[in-house]
């Protein structure tokens, strides 16, 4: 796999940097850059920035952001993020509509997730996700 989406989570844990965990995150997420694996989708661009209520900050990320590219995400993602969810929905497992579309993007383009959301552990045991794991 030649991409990894990476989370709004992921991304949150890796700007704040205030504890060892998120200090391994930020690791982590430095070295998907390094090898211009990193990647993310409109819904998840909109989320992290939509953290930032400060303009200043809020524009310096965006400026951060704008290295990263949007993922394409087309209409069958859309349809496939509605079946993901209806599919895990009859399980009991429950998500929100950005996390199926994140699936269903990764899944069409054969991209794994950095996530540290413990709901795409639930998903992958029903979807055809792979989940990006620290080395």
């Amino acid at each position: 796999m030649s991409g990894v989406i990476v989370d709004t989570c992921a991304w949150s844990h890796a700007l704040r940097r205030n504890t060892p965990k998120e200090q391994t995150i930020a690791v982590e997420l430095s070295k998907l850059i390094d090898e211009n694996r990193a990647k993310i989708i409109g819904p998840i661009r909109q989320e992290l920035l939509s953290g930032y209520s400060d303009q200043k900050s809020y524009e310096k990320l965006r400026n951060k952001l704008l290295y990263f590219p949007n993922e394409q995400i087309v209409d069958s993602d859309y349809e496939f993020a509605a079946e993901y969810s209806n599919i895990c929905r009859k399980k009991g497992i429950q998500g929100s509509h950005t996390d199926f579309l994140i699936c269903a993007v990764s899944a069409r383009l054969k991209m794994s997730i950095y996530t540290t959301d413990k709901d795409f552990l639930n998903y992958k045991k029903r979807l055809p996700i792979d989940l990006h794991e620290e080395k």
